[in-house]
């Protein structure tokens, strides 16, 4: 298979996977893990609303959606990609990293959950799953 075509449909693939696994794990994160008393998880209105009904318990499911997430995705891109391993990977990190600070700046969390969120859940998943795929030793 052509090189790009292979790359190309890497990210894609590495996308989709990524998106699949952050929403399964923020879907069953409330039957495990169930929200506040009187708090609404259903708008952003709702969680802001209702945003210091939170107790730290409640970020542990948001934050291994978004770690977990970009580490398959990240890692699917690795092991399909053709060449450039490290690149696709951190570029799959990359996308997720955005996508991390849009919620940061779209809904309610505190500052301490947000600055873990950006500095590990998104380029370090992307490496360690690069590290991973490729099976790296350094």
């Amino acid at each position: 298979m052509n090189p790009i075509l292979k790359n190309t449909l890497a990210v894609i693939i590495g996308l989709f996977v990524g998106s699949i696994v952050n929403m399964a794990i923020i879907l069953t994160s409330s039957s495990i893990i169930p929200p506040p008393k009187g708090a609404d998880i259903t708008t952003i209105e709702g969680l802001k609303a209702t945003i210091h009904l939170f107790e730290p318990r409640h970020f542990i499911f948001p934050f291994l959606a978004h770690a977990i997430g970009t580490l398959a995705g990240a890692g699917t891109t690795a092991v399909i990609a053709a060449n450039h391993k490290t690149k696709f990977a951190l570029a799959i990190g990359g996308f997720f990293l955005l996508g991390g600070i849009v919620n940061v700046f779209t809904l309610p969390s505190p500052v301490w959950y947000a600055v873990i969120d950006i500095v590990f859940a998104y380029l370090p998943m992307a490496y360690l799953a690069k590290k991973i795929a490729t099976n790296e030793k350094s």
